[in-house]
């Protein structure tokens, strides 16, 4: 059997992309979402739609390219938007800061040491918010869960393609 979403058997046990995520947000994060599903419910799905109903009036539909096209992209705003609100509805609200905040947990801002004295700067986020521009990683990388309750100065060890690489936490915070 063949198709375009047909690749070779993985083993669902030993497959990372099985595993389950964390459930975790930042507000900033859930009101990101939250925007973007009211701007595909409110703007974008009302106005293919549009394009849509107008491409059918046209006549023939099955050799009109625009209603064809218009239709795929109405039915994938509508599959992003039934995404978003369930996606919405599972997701848990960190709005508040750790107990401990001399260590490393979700939402904070970390600083790091490599070994060759290069600094590096992220934060451990949610599954839904990363953002490689911004250093953002989520909370069920490698490179977070190394980090996870360890305080300034300790070291953390992570496997990388080249091998073990070793970090040394210079700094902690949780604001912006």
């Amino acid at each position: 059997m063949k198709g375009r979403n047909m690749t070779r058997w993985r083993d669902p046990a030993k497959d990372p992309r099985q595993a389950p995520k964390s459930n975790l947000i930042t507000p900033e994060g859930a009101a990101r979402l939250r925007a973007i599903l009211d701007h595909l419910s409110r703007v974008k799905r009302p106005a293919i739609s549009a394009k849509v109903g107008e491409a059918a009036a046209q006549g023939d539909r099955s050799e009109n390219a625009d209603y064809t096209y218009n239709k795929k992209e109405l039915n994938r705003v509508i599959a992003r938007i039934t995404y978003l609100t369930k996606r919405l509805d599972e997701l848990q609200i960190v709005d508040r800061l750790p107990a401990d905040t001399s260590k490393v947990f979700f939402g904070a801002y970390v600083s790091l040491e490599d070994e060759n004295g290069g600094e590096v700067h992220l934060r451990i986020v949610g599954h839904d918010e990363i953002d490689t521009k911004k250093r953002w990683i989520s909370i069920d990388a490698p490179m977070a869960k190394a980090l996870l309750s360890k305080q300034v100065g300790d070291e953390a060890k992570v496997l990388t393609p080249n091998g073990d690489t070793f970090y040394t936490i210079t700094a902690i915070d949780y604001t912006a």
